[in-house]
């Protein structure tokens, strides 16, 4: 199945099995059934079995799914087989938080670069990090040729930002402003606003 073809529901639900793979693969785990996987990531087995098709036959008849293998074949699909850079827009509580964030680096992820617009952190250096001029945004991101940007700005800048982003190339955005963003179609928009699903919960709380 071409990458396209595949549901975005379905691609939402690969990294949640890839870092449940490669957990097993810290315990020393070499096969595990679908069964034993439903039990960590939640979804059923035939989900599960039906997902895992949509990148190739990886099960083993009495045996279940060698871990090593389908996590290197969900990296590769996910193309987190690489470290990718990603520019960061904000520094304050939320931003500062992320550019420390060692997660990141862990899977695949690097801020390579951050800004603000705030003189007073111009300059400031944030672990390897330097923070840069909001102003200088576009063309750093071009030198550098990220492709991926996150915003954490308050909401009423996000939508400036992320049309900036834009101009500098980027194709994907992690926005955590509580705003929806108006992009061009081609980018990629990702939003986690942390209330939301407190509101949802809130909602089963009597």
């Amino acid at each position: 199945m071409k990458k396209k073809e595949i549901p975005r529901v379905v691609v939402r639900r690969l990294p949640i099995y890839l870092r449940a793979l490669e957990t097993l693969l810290e315990g020393g785990v070499e096969c595990i059934s679908s069964q034993e996987l439903s039990r960590q990531v939640g979804f059923s087995a035939a989900q599960i079995r039906k997902d895992f098709s949509t990148i190739g036959e990886y099960g083993r008849l009495g045996m279940g799914y060698p871990v090593k293998e389908l996590a290197e074949a969900l990296r590769r699909r996910l193309h987190v087989d690489r470290v990718w850079d990603v520019a960061l827009v904000g520094v304050g509580d939320l931003g500062h938080a992320l550019a420390r964030y060692q997660g990141f680096a862990e899977r695949g992820f690097r801020i390579a670069l951050a800004f603000d617009k705030d003189p007073a952190k111009v300059g400031a250096k944030i672990g390897n990090l330097v923070v840069e001029d909001s102003a200088q945004l576009v063309e750093r991101i071009r030198e550098r040729g990220v492709k991926i940007g996150m915003i954490a700005t308050p909401a009423e800048a996000a939508q400036t930002v992320a049309e900036r982003l834009v101009q500098a190339g980027v194709r994907a955005i992690l926005n955590y402003a509580p705003i929806h963003l108006t992009v061009p179609e081609g980018v990629l928009v990702e939003y986690l606003d942390p209330v939301i699903p407190l509101q949802e919960m809130t909602f089963y709380l009597t």
